[in-house]
């Protein structure tokens, strides 16, 4: 249900054959698949420290490729059904294509990044805490308003992306920093005995990473991932700034319409607002005591 509603809705308001290169999604699947086969295979040389000091990550990013690629290969075909321009997306719809593709998004982008954070090779550990220190110094509103306004004039001329698409990229790389940044907070907790009794069974650093210390990270570091989902959530707002209706952009253009504007349309319009953002928090919330619970988190004795 949660994998296909919502490659239908895509396929429904773009209307299949999206013109996407072959060649793009050929490149895609065969990197996905490489990227996975390699991160279960032992390679030697430069090629083995650079997958071992990702670990888990690579792997992790090999499936994302393929989800990727799966996604452009349904995209690609005519389905014969009239494209909607984005233009004419509001409401709770793009609330939630903003906030699900920034939450699958940075997960495993964070995951990628905090391996390399903690990685040996000094190449990848200052890419990334380059990369997660920039993010994190700048606020979301203006990732918005550059991947909006200013990144269009470093294009050549002629070439232009989605508004949303822009929205996305900003959002997925921004929230990836802040994942990263609680997922490292996660590994650092796990005892160093947990790293010794993994070296001593035998287990290389990939093998580690993904039966012992992943497993253990992801855990203690379910409140603050749900944290950053829940805050995620609420940041869609900001869209609006960059001419995206949003569920709150729509409720408070109502107020300036004739055929909607009544003494009460915005007492009601923000209250509804209001409850629909409490909903999807509180649930997120409330799954997260659930898998805390489920998972043990609490260590109890």
């Amino acid at each position: 249900m949660l994998s296909v509603f919502p490659l239908a809705a895509l396929i429904l308001l773009t209307g299949g054959h999206a013109g996407l290169s072959r060649t793009g999604m050929v490149i895609m699947a065969v990197s996905g698949v490489v990227l996975t086969l390699a991160g279960h295979l032992g390679l030697r040389g430069v090629l083995g420290e650079i997958l071992l000091a990702f670990g888990g990550g690579v792997r992790l990013l090999g499936l994302l490729f393929l989800i990727i690629a799966a996604v452009m290969f349904f995209m690609s075909i005519d389905y014969g059904l009239e494209k909607v321009p984005t233009d004419f997306w509001g409401g709770l719809l793009v609330t939630l294509v903003v906030a699900l593709t920034g939450i699958v998004a940075s997960l495993p982008l964070g995951i990628v990044l905090a391996l390399g954070r903690r990685s040996s090779l000094p190449l990848f550990r200052v890419l990334s805490i380059t990369f997660i220190e920039f993010w994190r110094g700048v606020p979301l509103i203006s990732v918005l308003f550059m991947s909006s306004v200013m990144l269009p004039l470093f294009l050549p001329e002629g070439t232009d992306f989605d508004k949303l698409l822009r929205a996305l990229i900003g959002v997925a790389l921004f929230s990836s920093a802040y994942m990263a940044e609680n997922i490292r907070g996660g590994l650092q907790a796990i005892p160093k005995g947990q790293y010794e009794g993994a070296s001593a069974l035998g287990l290389s650093y990939n093998q580690s990473m993904r039966m012992i210390i992943l497993p253990q990270a992801l855990k203690i570091v379910i409140p603050g991932i749900v944290n950053t989902f829940i805050s995620l959530f609420k940041d869609t707002t900001l869209v609006l700034i960059i001419g995206l209706f949003d569920l709150l952009g729509m409720v408070q253009s109502s107020f300036t319409d004739p055929s909607w504007a009544t003494p009460v349309t915005s007492a009601t319009g923000y209250l509804v607002c209001a409850v629909t953002f409490w909903v999807f928090c509180f649930s997120m919330s409330r799954y997260s005591v659930h898998l805390e619970k489920k998972l043990h988190t609490g260590h109890k004795r």
